[in-house]
Formats: C-alpha cells, sequence, structure tokens
C-alpha cells in the first residue's frame, strides 16, 4: 500500500468518525450519515489497497 492512498484512507476514517459524532450529539442525523458514509468509504479503500499489496508479493 502507497503511504499516500494509506493516508488518504486513514483521514477519511477519521474525518468521517468525527463528524459522525458530532453530528450525533447535534441531532442532526442527514449529516450523522454523511459521516458514516465517509468512514465506511475510507474502511473501503483501505481493505481495497491491502488486498492489492497481497497480490504484490
Amino acid at each position: 500500500m502507497s503511504a499516500g492512498e494509506k493516508a488518504k484512507a486513514k483521514a477519511e476514517q477519521v474525518v468521517g468518525k468525527a463528524v459522525r459524532k458530532v453530528a450525533h450529539a447535534v441531532g442532526n442525523e442527514t449529516t450523522a450519515a454523511k459521516g458514516a458514509a465517509l468512514e465506511a468509504r475510507g474502511k473501503a479503500r483501505e481493505i481495497k489497497e491491502r488486498s492489492k499489496d497481497s497480490f504484490r508479493r
């Protein structure tokens, strides 16, 4: 996994989690769902990059 892609994946996860938690605290469920989606996209990107690495070995 390239360092840049790994950083992007982790950043998406962190930002998504923060958005989700703040939105839940405020009571904005629409924004909370968007944060959860961003977090899931970051996790999916990380899994995709890990699978690429496993085939490169």
